[in-house]
């Protein structure tokens, strides 16, 4: 790879709902970054896609892209069944790759995906961006400014009703549901992935994680209820549940961190207000993250490549949630 990229373009593998709004719009949003071509199996989604969104080139095959010498980066936006085969591509052609999370369908893939950065020497950037918006960096900073304390605890707890394409059976069901597309657990390979990157950013590396994994609703073939206990590198311990059957009382998205002077609670996909709770009272920070929540790290990403700064949400980073996930489902 060229040190130092003055001109950062990319080529989209993958153009689905998620490139529409969380991350799509960022790359041209990003001075110096712009997209140069984009990618589906569907030509005429493709094309759709490209002339929605002014793209210059379209493509229907994912080696013609990456072999597009317009194209110095790859974006890819594909369910994770193909991460890994579409980021060796990349990278084995010199040119570096930010991946959707989870990084890969399973922990062996991710050491495949970071292998092959190793020996080429070229990057590849995941999609955890939660880590540079703004509501989960003032968390962090409320944890490290020692406003409830020591750390005592950490649990999460995310419990949701089925949706309505739950029911639906085959090739119709969410991709989600389908463990060869997914990896199999269903949404929590998907949606767990955030919350435990998140907590290693803010906590350290976890060391242990066991779990149980169980279908409860019977709407579909994998696992939709889950339990886990873990511990980090620094000897702080916690707990999770995730239930994507649950009633809709039970709807919760709340991390709940445990100090020996106070608490914290926030969520992770509602953005509810941060809620600190300590010898003074009850504080709220409502903190606003950016349109496309996918921007923070995307300009990180391009600095790097321009040789000004420096992203740490790499494929080495990522592998720990994926071996996490994997112990907490039986895999490992």
């Amino acid at each position: 790879m060229e040190k130092g990229l003055k001109q950062i373009k990319w080529g989209f593998i993958g153009c689905g709902q998620v490139t529409e709004h969380k991350s799509g719009p960022a790359f041209s949003l990003v001075e110096d970054s712009s997209v140069v071509a984009v990618m589906s199996r569907n030509l005429d989604k493709a094309r759709s896609y490209a002339e929605r969104h002014n793209i210059p080139r379209y493509y229907n095959d994912a080696q013609a892209l990456i072999d597009d010498p317009e194209v110095n980066a790859i974006y890819i936006a594909t369910p994770p069944s193909s991460h890994a085969t579409y980021a060796i591509m990349a990278m084995r052609a010199d040119k570096p790759c930010y991946v959707e999370k989870p990084l890969a369908k399973s922990y062996e893939e991710c050491i495949r995906v970071n292998r092959i950065s190793q020996l080429t020497g070229i990057p590849c950037y995941v999609a955890y961006y939660r880590r540079y918006l703004p509501y989960f960096n003032k968390v962090k900073e409320l944890v490290e400014s020692g406003e409830i304390g020591k750390l005592l605890s950490v649990q999460v707890q995310f419990h949701v009703p089925p949706r309505e394409l739950d029911t639906r059976s085959g090739k119709d069901m969410p991709w989600r549901l389908q463990p060869e597309v997914a990896g199999g657990g269903g949404y929590f390979y998907d949606l767990a992935s955030h919350q435990l990157d998140l907590l290693q950013y803010m906590f350290g590396v976890i060391l242990e994680a066991e779990g149980y994994s169980q279908n409860m609703g019977g709407l579909y073939s994998v696992e939709d209820t889950f339990n886990a206990c873990f511990r980090f590198d620094s000897g702080l311990t916690g707990s999770a549940s995730w239930c994507f059957v649950a009633y809709e009382s039970a709807r919760k998205d709340r991390i709940l961190l445990v100090g020996d002077k106070g608490t914290i609670t926030f969520s992770v996909f509602d953005y509810k207000p941060i809620k600190l709770y300590t010898k003074r009272g009850i504080e709220l920070f409502d903190i606003p993250n950016p349109k496309h929540v996918q921007l923070p790290l995307i300009e990180q990403i391009v600095r790097t490549l321009q040789g000004i700064g420096t992203c740490d949400c790499d494929s080495l980073s990522a592998t720990p949630t994926n071996w996490i996930m994997d112990k907490i489902l039986g895999k490992l």
